[in-house]
């Protein structure tokens, strides 16, 4: 395998490091906690699963599905964006959907990146937002990851020193994994640097929908002009908790749109129909049950924050996604996040996610993701505290353990 030329230019994937130990523990017996993978514990609305059952099944609806996404989940996506943003998309030239947001994204960069071409990527991130170029054979240039005037100056300086320059940036507020959320004036002051610089903006707003305040995250596709030179992507997998179900959407400027879909023609049939036609029905219906997903991760962040400090470490508490972005204690920072998530597992019984797995800049953290219910985040706080209780001797094991014989 390390022959063939792109699977080279990828990394271990550090969090299967983690998987396996979580998967050896298990079998061992242990009950771990695991607040690692962002993968929603929530039930899909019934609505929408009655739609699906309604529509499976019919001769017509088994056969290939329309690879950038049926005419009714198109509109579907469009009024979403109308009612939401107040943006107006045209259902036919400017909404694909896709199976997921980072499928999506990969998709993308298939379209639009040459041998060599440069992608400004935040650092940390998810891994898809830069990997998915590497893979096309692009180059990455890292700049950090908040939303503050310092991102602008180190875009500047991304841009300038890069040859060939850069053909876009990529964004994601709320961000996974830091949770931060960028402002609409931060976004004017990004259309415009893209446009003086003549570059793309590729937009993840995934967890658009995941709020805790009454300051809904905004679109970048909000921003006079954003459509000349913006592509987003959401998801239905936080949002209507679908994960599984895969589906995603593209949407804003018509010709990298274009692109992407006929990438697309070319590797898939799009989403089963009847999984489309219940995400139409997800989309026009009721919203309810996502006010009820944000109660729900509010409440559970709550418990994060208020348990985890009675074990002794302070949680930041998350503004969006139902994610918390933690520096490793002092204490265990010299071992490095991979280093200290394995010893969650040993020691905790908790499994998170290493920082180092979202960028190097992201190695003095570990991102928790609160898909447990409450009473699982106190056992998992209880755990913690175990563990950190036995810190001192813990630590001297594994100093000894790492000396040479």
């Amino acid at each position: 395998m390390s022959d063939f030329h792109r699977v080279k230019r990828l990394p271990p994937y550090v969090f299967e490091q983690v998987n396996r130990l979580k998967a050896q523990a298990r079998a061992n017996g242990a009950d771990i906690v695991d607040l690692g993978m962002g993968n929603p514990d929530l039930p899909a609305p019934a609505h929408v699963i009655a739609k699906l059952v309604e529509t499976a099944g019919k001769p017509r609806t088994d056969r290939y599905s329309a690879s950038k996404g049926i005419a009714g989940l198109r509109r579907a996506q469009a009024g979403y964006y109308e009612r939401r943003f107040g943006v107006k998309l045209n259902p036919d030239t400017q909404v694909v959907a896709t199976l997921g947001s980072k499928e999506g994204f990969a998709n993308m960069a298939q379209a639009i990146t040459a041998p060599g071409d440069v992608v400004i990527v935040p650092n940390p991130s998810y891994p898809i937002h830069a990997f998915g170029f590497l893979i096309a054979g692009g180059v990455i240039r890292s700049v950090d990851a908040d939303p503050t005037p310092d991102f602008f100056v180190n875009l500047e300086r991304a841009v300038v020193h890069s040859i060939p320059k850069p053909i876009a940036v990529v964004v994601c507020y709320p961000a996974n994994p830091t949770a931060k959320i960028a402002s609409l004036d931060f976004y004017k002051e990004l259309v415009a640097f893209a446009k003086k610089h003549e570059i793309f903006i590729l937009s993840d707003l995934a967890y658009a929908e995941v709020y805790f305040d009454d300051n809904p995250p905004p679109s970048v596709l909000q921003v006079n002009g954003a459509n000349d030179v913006t592509v987003e992507f959401t998801s239905m997998s936080k949002t209507y908790s679908m994960a599984g179900w895969r589906i995603g959407f593209a949407v804003g400027n018509e010709r990298l749109l274009a692109a992407l879909a006929r990438v697309k023609s070319y590797l898939d049939y799009g989403a089963f129909t009847p999984i489309q036609v219940a995400a139409a029905a997800a989309l026009n219906g009721p919203d309810d049950c996502i006010r009820e997903m944000r109660m729900t991760y509010r409440r559970r962040r709550d418990v994060l924050v208020e348990s985890f400090a009675q074990a002794g470490w302070e949680i930041p508490a998350p503004q969006a996604t139902m994610f918390a972005w933690v520096p490793v204690p002092e204490k265990f920072r010299h071992l490095g996040s991979l280093e200290f998530s394995k010893l969650m597992i040993e020691k905790a019984d908790v499994a998170v996610s290493p920082g180092i797995g979202f960028g190097e800049f992201g190695d003095d953290y570990v991102r928790l993701a609160i898909v447990e219910n409450e009473q699982r985040i106190r056992q998992a706080a209880r755990g913690v505290k175990r563990f950190f209780e036995g810190a001192d001797q813990i630590l001297h094991n594994v100093v000894r353990l790492k000396k040479p014989a």
